[in-house]
């Protein structure tokens, strides 16, 4: 079903990514926009970290016990209609999942589909990830902890896409072929975040995301409770907590990589800061009609307040502190002015916003028709 929406078209990214950001701003704006550059920290053999194989590996007992062994994760099975049932029993609960998604408006589809597609790249994430240096899955089924937790965080991931997609599909309310279309453009486009041949840079980026995708979702249980559908508010919620794990593994590498190279992995959270941190996939999103339709997602993500663009800055500075990013010692020059630039990059990018929201405030609205 293709349906129209109307939004405000806000002149600020929900992530300050440059290219979402500059265009639509003046002059002066522009210059406080575009005064940091997207420099790479790691471009010079004298800035580059050392490489993960230099953790040792007993430091996986941060990470893999944040794995949960199969037969204790739910399934997608678990907040279904179950098929196995008589007929009629069947066709009941699925009436009752569509009368209960009936009250829910249709922006808040827009929002759990662009949701649901970002999971859908999961092929991308995963191969990103095996491109890197010490971190690589080298067999494609190594027993080594890092190809582990890329394989196992992949196929737990791949639950909260089959059972919003499975959810979706039920409810009647999404264009299910255009939604495929976009899947398989997006799959075949892939991604460049900017992170070269580092894994330290991969760490730092999906430490970030993954905090994203924690807020995300659960800013939708909200919206759905509100909405009259306490279940979808549970497999928001339930795909929320798996996400609380994930950006709590990534953000504990970063900290250890700050305590084995203070230097390196300073200057390579720096480096993608400086870039802006971004889902560089979902903007190749396209769904054969709408070259801006990622836009177009984040914008409609904005107004129902499922992800703003303080939210943005509010990670930032939420890593900085667990990071503990000001009170780091003992940092060469390079590091130094690294963490400088961080530690003071949230409250630039909220002066930024200030200016930016003010303008959008007298900025009139527009349609905008997904499919």
């Amino acid at each position: 079903m293709q349906f129209s929406l109307t939004f405000h078209t806000h002149p600020f990214s929900l992530t300050p990514h440059g290219r979402n950001l500059t265009h639509r701003l003046t002059s002066s704006e522009h210059a406080v926009s575009t005064r940091h550059r997207p420099v790479s920290a790691v471009a010079s053999p004298s800035l580059r970290p050392r490489t993960t194989s230099s953790i040792p590996p007993e430091n996986a007992k941060y990470l893999l016990p944040l794995l949960k062994p199969v037969d204790n994760c739910w399934q997608p099975h678990d907040f279904l209609p179950d098929p196995s049932q008589p007929y009629d029993v069947f066709t009941k609960e699925v009436w009752a999942l569509r009368e209960r998604t009936a009250g829910l408006p249709d922006d808040y589809f827009v929002v759990l589909v662009s949701d649901m597609i970002m999971k859908d790249a999961l092929p991308t994430y995963q191969s990103m990830i095996n491109m890197f240096d010490g971190v690589r899955d080298e067999t494609g089924s190594s027993p080594s902890p890092w190809a582990v937790w890329t394989r196992s965080w992949t196929a737990e991931e791949n639950r909260h896409d089959d059972l919003l997609r499975t959810y979706l599909y039920l409810s009647g309310r999404v264009d299910t072929l255009m939604i495929e279309h976009t899947v398989q453009y997006l799959i075949a486009a892939g991604m460049e975040p900017g992170i070269e041949n580092n894994a330290y840079l991969v760490f730092v980026y999906t430490s970030f995301q993954e905090r994203v995708t924690f807020v995300s979702p659960g800013n939708t249980v909200r919206l759905a409770t509100e909405g009259g559908d306490p279940v979808l508010a549970c497999i928001c919620g339930i795909i929320a907590s798996d996400e609380k794990r994930h950006k709590i593994a990534y953000a504990r590498i970063v900290k250890k990589l700050l305590e084995v190279d203070p230097d390196g992995a300073m200057l390579a959270i720096t480096d993608m800061m400086r870039k802006r941190i971004d889902c560089d996939a979902a903007h190749l999103m396209y769904d054969g009609l709408d070259p801006n339709l990622f836009e177009h997602f984040l914008t409609v993500a904005q107004r129902l307040g499922v992800y703003m663009a303080h939210d943005y800055v509010d990670i930032l500075e939420f890593l900085v502190g667990r990071w503990e990013l000001e009170k780091l010692e003992g940092l060469n020059n390079d590091g130094r002015h690294a963490q400088e630039f961080v530690c003071g990059l949230a409250s630039r990018i909220r002066r930024l916003q200030e200016r930016v929201d003010e303008r959008a405030r007298g900025m009139k609205s527009h349609g905008m028709r997904f499919s």
